[in-house]
């Protein structure tokens, strides 16, 4: 018999909220294995080419180096990821949280730099994809170093995932993050100690702050949804980014403003 990890209450809160919070979904001995992995990928000794782009530009200041990372499917790149604690755990949790026919859609780094200061602003991710006939989606968000304020950790609205998807726009340079109206007065912020993670819907509101510490804030996303939705995207040539990183538009013309 398969291992559940969630209460019937943490799938309650999961559909009422748009978010739940994991805690210790690797251990620290593991946390520090991918964190080595993840260094190899910012230093480009493993090579993404254009899998890597910066979600941040014509947000932050720099103009020499990324204002945030983003790396597109590393499991392309080291395929034994797929295999090892976290994309596994993780889908676990995803089929207790969507259904049995979940399965990993895509997953990517996001590394906000020392004092890169570079907001990711607010947006729904489904704004970003192909809108498919079934909607349900799980993003899971797994910090490898301590997610605080002053880092950039995520904060959520709650209930937003159970409304409409607000108008998008680009938040600078055509091609970078998009992003809709919303403040941090309507949503709650969630600290988190490495190893430690968050799942949210492909609805729910959702930001960072910039990193104003002298250390990395790596992020490891995964994202899943139902199997026939993965094939749907696939023979529409959707692929959220393979090979193109910054080919970000708005997907579907009713979430543009």
């Amino acid at each position: 018999m398969e291992r559940s990890y969630l209460s019937a209450d943490q799938v309650a809160f999961f559909n009422a909220n748009g978010y739940l919070i994991v805690e210790n979904i690797i251990t620290p001995e593991e946390v520090e294995h991918y964190k080595s992995i993840y260094n190899d990928f910012l230093s480009e000794k493993i090579d993404v080419g254009a899998n890597r782009s910066d979600l941040g530009d014509g947000l932050g200041s720099s103009k020499t180096k990324e204002n945030i990372t983003q790396i597109m499917w590393p499991s392309d790149f080291v395929e034994e990821l797929v295999h090892m604690p976290y994309h596994q755990r993780a889908l676990a949790i995803s089929r207790e949280l969507i259904g049995e026919d979940s399965e990993m859609d895509f997953d990517m780094l996001i590394n906000k730099a020392p004092y890169s200061n570079t907001i990711t602003p607010w947006h729904q991710d489904e704004a970003y994809w192909l809108n498919v006939p079934d909607k349900r989606a799980a993003s899971c968000w797994l910090a490898l170093d301590e997610a605080t304020l002053d880092n950039g950790c995520m904060w959520f609205v709650p209930g937003s995932n159970l409304k409409e998807v607000r108008p998008h726009r680009f938040a600078g340079k055509e091609g970078g993050a998009l992003t809709c109206d919303a403040t941090e007065d309507e949503g709650v912020y969630i600290e988190l100690k490495p190893g430690s993670c968050t799942f949210h819907q492909g609805r729910t509101l959702h930001y960072s702050r910039g990193n104003s510490t002298g250390t990395n804030r790596r992020a490891f996303i995964l994202n899943f949804r139902p199997a026939e939705m993965i094939r749907y995207e696939r023979e529409r040539g959707f692929d959220h980014g393979k090979n193109n990183a910054g080919d970000r538009k708005v997907k579907n013309d009713d979430f543009k403003s």
